[in-house]
């Protein structure tokens, strides 16, 4: 029996898991009910299983016949705080809270793997880590569960990942050999001048004003200063300032985001990023406080990893359209464990126009065509065997 039959004879299982998920989702950091059930299901598999790894993260050791090659294998958890409004019979019954990115249909992909390559752990060729992660949702698990030895003991030769896909339909896979997914970091800028009256703006230095020049103004990084070539985005997403219509405030604020495929695309943006907003807010009589934080690294996939899942997808889905050319302006905090060793993030088509399952990421309607887990379940446990047995990138 191939994987893709076995994976079919596990459909209702997954599914039912996923809808399961689905009904109780859990915000970052406390997904206890889901790390509980991957626990438990784990150690049923006969793994060794640790907990609490990064506040909530599980991970599964399933050793084969052979101790290398270590693969990772990782799925996140965690839900978002939005009210659902899919009418789903399995829809969330937690008011505010809704798995409105797929990562319900991750956590009962990666069970179902789970179960299908421990049942071939007398020949595995090799060892493989499962990392059932929190905190993907801007929160930081990744870097928790790193800085917590989750990539240590032993650490792996390879990572990889999956993400249900809701702009494309099922039976499309983004599989790009290089950057895929942007690397991201979120900013605060306090613009600080001197307040006073409405009626007396010559005696100011007014921050609203700097700060309007300084939105303008960034817009020339991605216009003016980005080779066309590359790509590039500088989002201000939120403006505070004021407390009345006659007062000129002390300070303006400014948050938003910055994003780029390459490192070193993100290095010029951020320099001219900075350079901008002191010289504008300076020319106008103002200070500005910058404060950049890091959320995720460009995902970047390995070419010969990309090309072993690319080959595993067609043969488990004869009719697979495989992109090798998608990028989203979108973060994955995978990629740091991808900074950690060579790795591969799989995008899975999950839409459906024709049923309305085709709503966007953190969407309050977003839901997927389960059609898609099987596939997902198969391609990823066969693309696991494969890369063990292959060893792609063995020196």
């Amino acid at each position: 029996m191939t994987l893709y039959e076995q994976a079919l004879k596990l459909q209702n299982e997954t599914i039912q898991r996923r809808r399961d998920l689905h009904r109780h989702p859990e915000l970052a950091f406390n997904e206890f009910r889901t790390a509980q059930i991957v626990a438990d299901e784990l150690r049923g598999l006969g793994m060794d299983v640790t907990t609490g790894v990064g506040e909530t993260g599980v991970i599964g050791m399933l050793s084969g016949a052979a101790e290398t090659p270590v693969l990772v294998l990782r799925f996140d958890m965690d839900a978002l705080p939005i009210q659902e409004e899919t009418g789903a019979d399995y829809a969330s019954e937690i008011p505010g809270r809704m798995h409105a990115c797929g990562h319900d249909c991750h956590t009962a992909v990666g069970l179902s793997v789970a179960k299908l390559l421990a049942a071939q752990r007398e020949t595995l060729p090799g060892t493989i880590k499962f990392i059932f992660q929190p905190a993907e949702e801007l929160d930081g698990g990744a870097a928790r569960m790193i800085a917590e030895g989750a990539l240590e003991n032993p650490k792996p030769d390879y990572v990889m990942g999956i993400h249900v896909w809701n702009e494309r339909p099922v039976g499309w896979y983004g599989l790009t050999p290089g950057p895929s997914m942007a690397g991201a970091e979120i900013f605060t800028v306090k613009v600080k001048g001197k307040g006073g009256h409405g009626a007396q703006p010559h005696v100011t230095q007014d921050p609203i004003l700097a700060a309007a020049h300084i939105v303008t103004a960034l817009q020339s990084i991605v216009a003016r200063n980005t080779d066309p070539r590359e790509s590039a985005v500088v989002s201000v997403c939120q403006v505070e300032a004021g407390t009345a219509n006659n007062i000129i405030p002390q300070e303006a604020l400014l948050t938003g985001t910055l994003r780029a495929f390459r490192p070193e695309v993100m290095a010029m943006v951020k320099k001219r990023f900075c350079t901008i907003i002191d010289e504008v807010a300076g020319a106008l009589g103002c200070q500005a406080e910058i404060d950049l934080i890091k959320v995720t690294e460009p995902v970047i996939n390995d070419p010969a990893l990309a090309a072993v899942m690319a080959e595993t997808a067609r043969e488990i889905d004869p009719g697979a359209q495989i992109d090798t050319n998608f990028q989203t302006m979108g973060g994955e905090d995978f990629s740091l464990m991808m900074q950690k060793a060579p790795g591969c993030f799989m995008m899975v088509g999950s839409a459906n126009p024709q049923r309305g399952l085709d709503y966007g990421h953190h969407h309050p309607k977003f839901d997927v065509d389960e059609a898609c887990l099987p596939f997902a379940v198969a391609i990823m446990a066969q693309g696991a065997l494969r890369v063990l047995a292959q060893n792609p990138l063995a020196r």
